[in-house]
């Protein structure tokens, strides 16, 4: 109804639910465990702690499925995204990267591709994404941080590095996320060097919200994605979406799509009831 979805996004949509598994394949593994502990909240954590949570073919797949599944459930007003072990996540396995590579480039492409399309159903997911960080995020995995919405991390074990040219292969698709997300020179001095950041760097350089202690890290998670599930669920769905498209749009344009989008949110019975709500001096009652 709000008319702001257009054949990119929805050409992008189609492209993710070709590379996920259907509900009942996923339901047979779990390298990526589901749950709700609040109301309002989910929480995806990766769970192949052996091999560092590395985004391979089938990781990404069931991840993908994952947030397939939660994209349409509307219960559902904010994602946590955390992981089990040490390590958040070490990026793309390299053993499978290394195999792929005797086959030919496209079988390369395709896991490239496929990692795309998981970072690009995070920014289009319906609802916020927050990642919540323990350990170290490489590569890919600093990729899917720079992929969420606000990410928490702990100021003791968590680290953030694009090691790639490292090792002879650029991270060109974590450039994409974090040339988006990052200054350009605080992009290029992860890219170009490869150099680990801590969680207070990472702050300094917008790729993560919260660098805290610890005991704090899932608290502090937790109170931001309650806040969120407070809010009016539409105007949370509205308002990322519309976040997302005007950045890609020269000024002028996005101030004429934003100001088409907030006369649509205002029309909604949400923002009726919040604008009555304040008036009245009384907490609102969200429909949605």
């Amino acid at each position: 109804p709000l008319g702001i979805r257009n054949s990119r996004w929805s050409s992008s949509a189609e492209a993710m639910r070709k590379s996920s598994y259907s509900p009942d394949e996923v339901a047979e593994f779990d390298d990526v465990l589901v749950s709700k502990p609040k109301d309002g909240v989910a929480k995806l954590t990766l769970n192949n702690p052996k091999k560092r949570n590395a985004l391979s073919s089938h990781m990404m797949r069931v991840l993908q499925t994952q947030l397939d599944l939660l994209s349409t459930d509307k219960s559902i007003r904010a994602v946590i995204l955390n992981a089990n072990g040490p390590a958040f996540c070490a990026g793309h396995d390299l053993k499978e990267m290394r195999a792929l590579r005797e086959k030919g480039e496209g079988d390369v492409k395709e896991v490239f591709s496929l990692c795309s399309s998981l970072m690009q159903s995070i920014v289009t997911l319906p609802v916020p994404v927050i990642a919540q960080v323990e350990g170290i995020a490489t590569a890919a995995g600093c990729q899917l941080v720079a992929s969420c919405d606000m990410a928490v991390a702990c100021s003791d074990r968590a680290y953030f590095a694009t090691p790639g040219v490292n090792i002879g292969l650029f991270c060109s698709t974590p450039m994409v996320a974090l040339s988006r997300n990052l200054g350009r020179k605080q992009s290029m001095e992860m890219l170009l060097t490869g150099t680990p950041l801590t969680a207070e760097k990472a702050a300094s350089f917008g790729l993560i919200n919260h660098a805290v202690a610890a005991e704090e890290v899932e608290p502090k998670t937790f109170e931001i994605a309650d806040l969120i599930a407070s809010k009016s669920g539409s105007a949370v769905r509205i308002g990322k979406e519309a976040f997302y498209r005007q950045l890609e749009m020269p000024l002028a344009d996005a101030y004429n799509y934003c100001s088409e989008v907030m006369a649509y949110n205002m029309m909604e019975n949400d923002a009726g009831e919040g604008v009555s709500a304040f008036i009245e001096k009384r907490e609102p009652k969200w429909e949605h």
